[in-house]
């Protein structure tokens, strides 16, 4: 057997979905990234400024590099979407959380058997370089992974491997070790398909473009100060991360091959959202007890109200629950609450 050979069978025995190796060349875009930048599509999200050069070229992360190991675990069997059972079974008052969110932390789940790998492959090559990266190095994932053949970039931006769909989640390891590279997948798996353009609530995409500023996922995420009044509707009850452009897509579709497509155990599920009182009455503790092994940590509490208030309004709009309307009603004049949050409650509250 070849090294890559043997490469790929150790991730297939680390549990990976997918693997393959991708040469670590330049991007191929460049140019629209730096335009995306540059138009502040990228919202709040400085960092990706701040790396701009070292995002083009993988010798940023790791100089001398010339191979890149991708990889993929599954993490949702696409089933159960938005108005099927899995979905339309949540208890009213729910704000949803997005599917990779709703197991264990992909990072540590991902890193570890990275590390094992690099820890394997260095014992063999004890000259070369490996470095692990999951999702927090400046590295573009997604067009890597699809150099590697792990699948081809959708319209909504997302990695969809053929037949299985785009519930992915990746990892890599950068490395000096000469590797040859996998065959890569066909490109664009979307032809004259624009449901997931369609649908997104708040017109966030554009054909293989996402505007971050109105993407649901960046804007419960990463965007860390008051949300546009204009994008609260189209939020809808998704208090962490979205998965309408997914739900939508084709590829997602149930089919005896994606049932039979292994997903990770360590994603199976704990819960699917958080009652909105709940989030609201939650302390600095309660938001560290509630986020224990999950990704979802990495909203901070004020941005988790924030977020839980507009789903209350938006539940409201069609619901009452004096409840929950009265516990809004308690936030505006709350002097010890964060400000965002009062502030997003004087807003749903039309006060």
């Amino acid at each position: 057997m070849s090294i890559e050979a043997d490469i790929l069978t150790l991730c297939r025995n680390l549990g990976f979905a997918a693997a393959g190796i991708a040469p670590a060349a330049p991007t191929d875009y460049a140019d629209e990234l730096r335009a995306w930048l540059d138009d502040g599509r990228h919202g709040e999200m400085d960092y990706l400024d701040r790396t701009r050069d070292v995002l083009v070229d993988p010798a940023g992360v790791l100089p001398g590099a010339r191979a890149i190991i991708c990889v993929a675990d599954r993490y949702h069997d696409g089933t159960g979407g938005s108005g099927e059972a899995g979905e339309a079974s949540l208890p009213p008052r729910t704000g949803r959380i997005a599917r990779y969110a709703r197991g264990d932390d992909y990072h540590r789940v991902i890193r570890k058997r990275l590390h094992a790998l690099c820890d394997a492959l260095r014992d063999v090559h004890p000259n070369e370089h490996f470095r692990a990266c999951v999702d927090t190095a400046p590295l573009l994932e997604r067009e890597h992974a699809a150099r590697a053949g792990l699948g081809a970039i959708g319209k909504h931006t997302l990695l969809i491997e053929r037949g299985v769909g785009s519930w992915l989640l990746l990892g890599s390891v950068l490395t000096t070790l000469p590797l040859a590279p996998s065959a890569p997948a066909e490109p664009d798996p979307c032809g004259t398909c624009t449901r997931c353009i369609d649908v997104c609530p708040t017109d966030a995409i554009t054909p293989f473009a996402v505007d971050a500023r109105r993407c649901i996922s960046y804007l419960t995420i990463e965007h860390r100060t008051p949300i546009d009044r204009s994008l609260h509707a189209g939020m809808g009850d998704w208090i962490f991360g979205c998965d309408v452009c997914q739900e939508v897509c084709p590829h997602n579709q149930p089919t005896e091959r994606t049932r039979a497509a292994p997903v990770h155990d360590a994603y199976a599920p704990r819960r699917a959202g958080f009652d909105l009182l709940e989030v609201l009455d939650w302390s600095e503790d309660d938001r560290r007890a509630a986020f224990v092994r999950s990704a979802m940590k990495r909203a901070k509490l004020a941005m988790m109200k924030r977020n839980a208030v507009i789903a209350a309004g938006n539940y409201l709009s069609s619901t009452e629950d004096a409840e929950l309307r009265q516990r809004l009603i308690a936030i505006t004049g709350d002097a010890g609450e964060d400000e965002m949050v009062r502030g997003a409650a004087r807003e749903v509250l039309g006060a």
